[in-house]
């Protein structure tokens, strides 16, 4: 019997093979098997949904936008059966010639797309003669740690993951590293392998983002899928033999896709859930059945084939009592079961869209401190990671046999072995490696590491191995060697790194209890050897390191492996109470500068062990600090705030005749500072391009009205006149647009970053409603009778930067010969304008070279520098990614360059290390010495109390003499002791103020006492015999 929407096309042979697969799936499959003989037939069928007319068997846009997350199963079968009428009709057969231009449609096997196609490139200003490898990749010191799925294993030794635009194939053994770009230039979503390890995915980021399919090892483009998600990919996941590949979108869409990615075909989409939606996974044993888990929530899906067509059946899992959570790891069971983590650490275990039971370890501890955020199935054995650094191993049977045994809906279970990496380790993803005879893995470290690890629990089981050490997180600051290729990084996760980045080599790194957030090498002419550095962190403290190479030491007997490097605590100070924000020698190394968050810039005396000079306050939190070029005749200081003041500060005066103990406060007040406080001038510089804008277009418009009446008069003679002035009445009608409006932000927008043009003068780029241009600033002329908190002062010139309106630049740098400018950006892309000699107004600030590198959403470059030589270009960005490029030069070194390390200073390892200042709280300088002024104004005040009691002490005791003489008189000759008093007056009002006292004490806890007075009685009645 025919169903309603069917149509008799092919003489009833349609009919027999709608109804025979309806009969075969319209239960669940039991195996991996009869779906793929399914799957095989629907390939092989032309006239069924999923070789026919995707209209058939994918919904619109909109009608899987507007499905309601969180309603019962029941809801969304009616809903979902109101709306798949024209949806899930099926197609119509087509005939015999049709079906034979389908299979020709098909793409062959052998079909490849061409890389050099889709990959994204550099831009480049037309016509500008700038090569396209201006910078060329060379090194990625980097690792996204805190990125979802971001290390996946192709063959033993080698490895890929994300790094901004570029996907890493790491080999493990070499360290040799291969580079792929992304095709949309805006960045990569996520990463997959196929189960062969034939093929891996990239699905990318962008406007309708590709997910590219390429073959490997060949790395060449094998599959494009597109149209799957709205702006970037949150996961893909393979079926168990590799058919099928299934996608999840991220915000705003989470559109969950299957695709036949053979045939670059969508089989099914729907949406996935309304909120964030971490992973998505197939059923091992059943390719019908998918589990999708996230923000809050975690969802059962299965593929089923009603009469309406093909489609995805969602059931959102129910936590009951248990409080809700997000869910990172989970893992299904070969019966159907789910077994998911928490994120308080305890294990869930999921049947039929319920909890079933909660699994916890004996005494109610968690199975893991944390969230679990991967559970695997290996050898009949469950393996849990967690973010408290620890592998445990459970027992398959006990959990997938667990039930409840009391109304807690808790069941007790232990581990079988477990494995503490290590401290501060927090385990993201773990995958096996296919070593014969060994149960090795290598993990995920989201605080910034790649393990090996283990897993054998054997006699000979071998210790967890970091074989890679990154940075967590953004990094605030990098500095660069002024003297070889060694660069330093230093970020909020408490560490200093260094690293040979022409040898492409990390070379050591250093902990500390507070994060980094300023660096600068120290120059030349205070280190000749380049051995030293700088750092600022976020409680405030400079600390001055040294870098030696330890080879040059003494060496000892028993002494062990010697280090390429080695670095040592040289100073230690704390000026301020903020986090240190920037660091600036001037240009004869003389002074240091350091500017906070606490809105103080402080000046220390380099020569003499960088002795206090003194600070001064400034409007605004200071975000950098850059002193004048020795072209410049005198030494100045220019202080750029966030909140939109820029300052420059004289060179401070160096007393030598003061002592140090002597110094009341360090703050200098007389400093003459000049002030520049930006006023947003963007809506005036818009009003006059659009002014000239349209004076050009009116010119334009006259031009070709004049041309017109020639024509006009050569051709119509005397009624050209007329059909002119027609013409002229018409325009006159037309009502001109408004120009756009004045606009001042009431909230300044932050500075970002600057540089001096000439003296006096500097350019500053903006954030916020001024971002798009770099405007050129002078300071005004003293005026002492404004206040510097109410001035107003505007750019005498701008620079329009293009496509930057919602990209501002972050920081510049620029090459040794001012020539080239280099740029980083906010969405993490590298700019290099081209300049003229000597132009530091930037008048030939035309062409450019931009390329995106690091991730686009949050992959801000905070730091961006040249080499010594201007070789090398390396770039930190907010994203964990550090890289490094070639500057492009028509003179190229053939030989392989390296960094040297600085010989260790004679006597190194004899000298003191000084006391670091580990407690946040620890008093600045300044603090210090306003506690010391304090403690010595107490210390007299002190003194002087003492010496009023010694003298009240001496009256007491002569006092008492006097009594005991009087006592000793006979009795008609003793005093009274009224007679003592000096002043009867004086005992009665001190008699008179404690009466008051008492009396104002008893008011403030009269309704306390009633209170408790009325709780006695009410115990008092209740317990009373």
């Amino acid at each position: 019997m025919k169903e309603p929407d069917d149509q008799d096309t092919d003489g009833g042979k349609s009919d027999r093979s709608n109804s025979d697969r309806r009969q075969s799936h319209s239960s669940r499959s039991p195996s991996r098997t009869s779906m793929k003989e399914d799957h095989k037939s629907i390939d092989n069928t032309t006239g069924e949904a999923f070789t026919e007319g995707e209209e058939s068997y994918i919904e619109d846009d909109e009608s899987y936008m507007e499905r309601l997350e969180g309603s019962s199963s029941s809801f969304q079968d009616d809903y979902a059966e109101s709306l798949e009428e024209s949806q899930y009709m099926e197609t119509p057969a087509p005939d015999a010639e049709e079906a034979e231009e389908e299979v020709k449609k098909k793409i062959s096997e052998s079909f490849f797309y061409d890389y050099m196609e889709l990959v994204s490139m550099p831009f480049v200003t037309p016509d500008s003669n700038i090569p396209l490898d201006l910078l060329t990749l060379v090194h990625s010191f980097g690792y996204d740690c805190r990125k979802r799925a971001n290390l996946q294993l192709l063959e033993s030794n080698t490895v890929m993951y994300i790094a901004g635009n570029q996907l890493i194939f790491l080999n493990l053994k070499t360290k040799e590293q291969t580079y792929l770009r992304s095709s949309s230039g805006i960045g990569i979503g996520v990463i997959g392998v196929h189960p062969n390890k034939t093929y891996f995915t990239v699905a990318e980021k962008g406007v309708f983002p590709k997910i590219i399919i390429y073959e490997y090892p060949s790395m060449r483009p094998y599959r494009i899928l597109q149209d799957g998600t709205d702006l970037a990919y949150a996961y893909v996941d393979f079926n168990f033999d590799g058919t099928l590949l299934a996608s999840v979108g991220g915000s705003p869409d989470h559109t969950l896709t299957i695709w036949n990615w053979k045939e670059e075909k969508p089989l099914l989409r729907t949406k996935a859930f309304s909120q964030e939606v971490f992973k998505v996974t197939f059923n091992p044993e059943d390719d019908e059945q998918l589990t999708t888990s996230g923000s809050g929530h975690i969802k059962f899906w299965e593929m089923a084939l009603t009469f309406t067509g093909l489609k995805l059946q969602g059931s959102l899992g129910r936590f009951g009592k248990t409080a809700t959570t997000d869910i990172e790891g989970y893992m299904e069971l070969p019966d159907g079961k789910v077994l998911s983590g928490s994120e308080w650490g305890n294990m869930l275990l999921w049947e039929g869209g319920h909890i079933k039971v909660e699994l916890s370890r004996a005494a109610g501890k968690p199975c893991h401190q944390g969230p679990i955020n991967q559970i695997m199935l290996d050898e009949g054995e469950v393996i849990t990671i967690g973010s408290d650094g620890c592998v445990r191993i459970w027992d398959f049977e006990t959990i997938d046999t667990a039930d409840v045994i009391d109304e807690t809906g808790l069941l007790e279970i232990e581990p079988i072995n477990e494995l503490q990496v290590d401290k501060n380790v927090k385990l993201f993803s773990m995958i096996k490696m296919n070593e014969v005879g060994n149960n090795f893995w290598l993990a995920q470290d989201s605080n910034g590491a790649i393990w090996k690890l283990d897993l054998s629990f054997s006699n000979i089981t071998q210790d967890p191995e970091c074989l890679f050490s990154f940075h967590s997180g953004a990094i605030e600051a990098l500095a660069v060697s002024p003297v070889t290729y060694l660069m330093a990084t230093t970020g909020l996760d408490c560490s200093i790194r260094f690293y040979d980045f022409a040898g492409k080599t990390p070379l050591l790194q250093m902990k500390f209890k507070q994060g980094g957030t300023a660096l600068a090498w120290v120059p030349r002419l205070i280190s000749y050897g380049g051995a030293q550095i700088t750092a600022g962190f976020e409680d405030g403290v400079v600390r001055i390191l040294e870098l030696y190479d330890p080879k040059g030491l003494t060496v000892f007997v028993g002494r062990k492996k010697v280090l390429d490097a080695d670095i040592r605590l040289k100073q230690v100070f704390k000026p301020h109470t903020a986090a240190i924000t920037a660091l600036a020698y001037d240009r004869d190394g003389e002074v240091l500068a350091t500017g906070s968050k606490d809105k103080t810039v402080f000046f220390f005396e380099v020569e003499r062990d960088y002795k206090p000079i003194g600070y001064i306050t400034t409007p605004g939190p200071v975000c950098q600090l850059t002193w004048s070029s020795s072209s410049h005749p005198e030494s100045t200081l220019l202080i750029i705030c966030e909140n939109g003041y820029v300052l420059e500060a004289p060179f401070p005066a160096i007393k030598e005749e003061e002592e140090d103990h002597d110094v009341v406060s360090y703050e200098i007040k007389d400093m003459c500072l000049k002030y520049f406080h930006f006023t947003s001038v963007k809506s005036k510089i818009l009003r006059l391009i659009e002014i000239e804008r349209r004076k050009k277009q009116k010119e334009l418009k006259e031009k070709e009205k004049q041309e017109r009446r020639k024509r006009l008069e050569t051709e119509m003679g005397e009624d050209a006149e007329r059909e002119l002035q027609e013409e002229e009445e018409e325009e006159e009608e037309e009502e001109e647009e408004p120009l756009p409006e004045i606009f001042v932000p009431s909230t300044p927008c932050h500075i970002l970053c600057g540089f001096y043009s000439e003296p006096g003068k500097f350019w500053i780029s903006l954030g916020g409603y001024d971002s798009g241009f770099l405007y050129h600033c002078e300071f005004p002329p003293d005026d002492k009778s404004s206040e510097n908190t109410v001035r107003k002062d505007e750019p005498f010139d701008f620079r329009l930067l293009e496509d930057t309106e919602d990209n501002p630049i972050t920081t510049i740098t620029f090459s040794i010969n001012q020539e080239m400018m280099f740029c980083g950006m906010e969405n993490g892309a590298i700019r290099v304008y081209i300049l003229s000699k000597n132009d530091s107004s930037l008048t030939s600030m035309e062409d450019y070279w931009h390329f995106n590198m690091h991730d686009n959403n949050y992959g801000r470059v905070n730091a961006i520098s040249t080499s010594f030589d201007d070789r090398f270009l390396v770039t930190a960005g907010a994203d964990s990614n550090i890289f490094v490029f070639n500057i492009f030069s028509e003179f190229e070194l053939k030989k392989v360059v390296k960094a040297k390390v600085p010989s260790p200073r004679f006597g190194i390892e004899t000298e003191p290390i000084p006391e670091d200042i580990e407690d946040p709280k620890a008093y600045s300088i300044e603090n210090a010495r306003r506690k010391r002024e304090h403690d010595k104004l107490m210390k007299e005040v002190e003194e002087i109390k003492a010496g009023k009691r010694e003298q009240i002490k001496a009256l007491r005791n002569q006092l008492q003499k006097l009594l005991q003489m009087n006592e000793e008189l006979p009795k008609h000759m003793q005093f009274k002791r009224t007679d003592f008093d000096l002043d009867s007056k004086i005992r009665a009002e001190i008699g008179r103020k404690t009466a008051n006292k008492i009396q104002r004490v008893e008011k403030e806890l009269a309704w306390e006492k009633e209170k408790h007075q009325l709780g006695l009685k009410k115990l008092q009645n209740r317990w009373k015999y």
